[in-house]
């Protein structure tokens, strides 16, 4: 069995390896563009009437598609900084970092903050890479690593404070006298 230390890995996660959501970047973009296109239409004086009334409905939709996606990729991208920075933090990332798993974290993660934006394909694709990188019990197993215990912090624990006396020894319920 490999040994992963209790308390973690320490220090800063490594760089973030992978670039941008391409696909809902693109998306974003082709429905700007689209916005961009049928502002321009609205423009023309020869449109009139039902026309006019038809691409300004495909305007606002193309302006709240693109909005959408704005924010989806805005939020998308500061979970995955948090989750990145999270992960980097447990005992499984010691191993990873020896392993040099940096991007498959990375996938992981990008898969993961997918999932919890509603992407059924994206939850399984995440469970599965979860179950590689060690981040469950039966992975754990699979793999071979065991969390070491935390022998100096349970030491610590059970050891009564400095001064000698334990503190709830002072301790009375009230009425006691």
């Amino acid at each position: 069995m490999t040994k992963l230390p209790a308390s973690g890995r320490t220090g800063a996660p490594p760089r973030w390896p992978l670039l941008d959501d391409v696909t809902m970047t693109a998306r974003r973009d082709a429905a700007r563009r689209l916005a961009d296109e049928l502002e321009l239409q609205l423009l023309e004086p020869e449109l009139t009437g039902r026309r006019k009334a038809a691409v300004q409905k495909k305007l606002d939709a193309a302006q709240t598609e693109a909005n959408i996606l704005a924010k989806k990729l805005e939020a998308a991208q500061a979970v995955e900084a948090e989750l990145w920075a999270d992960l980097w933090h447990t005992p499984q990332a010691v191993a990873w970092e020896r392993l040099g798993w940096t991007r498959e974290v990375a996938q992981y993660v990008r898969w993961k903050v997918q999932a919890e934006m509603g992407d059924l394909d994206a939850s399984k694709e995440a469970r599965m890479l979860a179950d590689r990188l060690g981040l469950n019990p039966l992975s754990m197993l699979r793999l071979r690593w065991e969390v070491s215990a935390d022998e100096v912090g349970a030491q610590r624990a059970a050891r009564p404070p400095r001064g000698g006396k334990d503190v709830r020894s002072r301790l009375r319920a009230v009425g006691d006298e």
